[in-house]
């Protein structure tokens, strides 16, 4: 091949790469366990002192309901110090495409209980919480049992509400969006029924899809994380909040400890 020939060839195989996009790559994974440096802790609520006392201990989570009590494990500590029921985020990236398709968050409220104990919210986007309590043996509440779902922004000492509306029938919803004003500085969003007490529940607000909810001894992994350095939390609405940085390796995999105090 004759020099200028060589030279043209090259010239168009460079051109063909700077013109082709670069190839996407998946990421990596953060996988870890977050421990608790304390031990579990309950409160104890009397059926006795709200409405429904005789169909509430129906809960088929038989370690919830003791008696003529309802428990409510604020925090449980599983095996080597795991934290049950924590969230894992990452939190310092901002993925709009993530946030703009969130399809919202999904809870219920059945037997007394709201599902899940933890989650994430997207802020702005839609909260959707469904009655799917009924109760045959009382007239008053053959329709559904009245659960009257309260959410509030907690940052610290101070709540502000978010919505308080009634569920009387079974079956019947709420849809309101998420309104967070202080999510970048780290509040939460906590759900209350102001019929039921113990009936509650607490999310995470998160801008990206990097999120896990941990298994029962604490374990998370959370995969198609950028490859870089990053912040990660892990949360939980009792026990605490602790902040670490990870580097995450483009197609490998890094672990992160995270142990919560109070």
């Amino acid at each position: 091949m004759k020099k200028g020939v060589m030279t043209f060839v090259f010239g168009l195989v460079a051109a063909a790469l700077v013109a082709a996009p670069l190839t996407s790559y998946a990421g990596g994974t953060v996988t870890g366990k977050v421990t608790f440096a304390g031990k579990s802790e309950s409160k104890e609520f009397s059926f006795a002192k709200f409405p429904n006392p005789k169909f509430c201990p129906k809960i088929p989570k038989k370690e919830l309901s003791q008696g003529d009590k309802r428990i409510l494990n604020s925090i449980e500590v599983g095996k080597d110090g795991g934290l049950k029921a924590a969230m894992v985020a990452i939190s310092d990236i901002e993925d709009k495409a993530f946030m703009d398709g969130y399809k919202g968050t999904d809870v219920v409220a059945e037997f007394c209980e709201f599902q899940p104990y933890t989650g994430v919210v997207v802020k702005q986007k839609n909260f959707h919480v469904e009655n799917h309590d009924s109760d045959p043996d009382d007239p008053k509440s053959v329709k559904g049992v009245l659960h009257n779902p309260h959410s509030f922004e907690v940052m610290g000492s101070s709540s502000t509400t978010i919505f308080n509306i009634g569920l009387a029938e079974k079956g019947s919803k709420l849809d309101k969006p998420a309104v967070l004003r202080k999510d970048k500085q780290g509040s939460m969003m906590r759900l209350q029924c102001d019929q039921h007490e113990f009936m509650q529940s607490f999310f995470l607000p998160v801008s990206n899809p990097h999120y896990a909810v941990v298994g029962d001894d604490g374990s998370f992994e959370i995969k198609d994380v950028p490859a870089g350095k990053h912040k990660i939390v892990a949360w939980h609405p009792f026990a605490g909040r602790v902040e670490a940085d990870v580097d995450v390796p483009e197609g490998g995999k890094v672990e992160a400890k995270l142990q919560v105090k109070k």
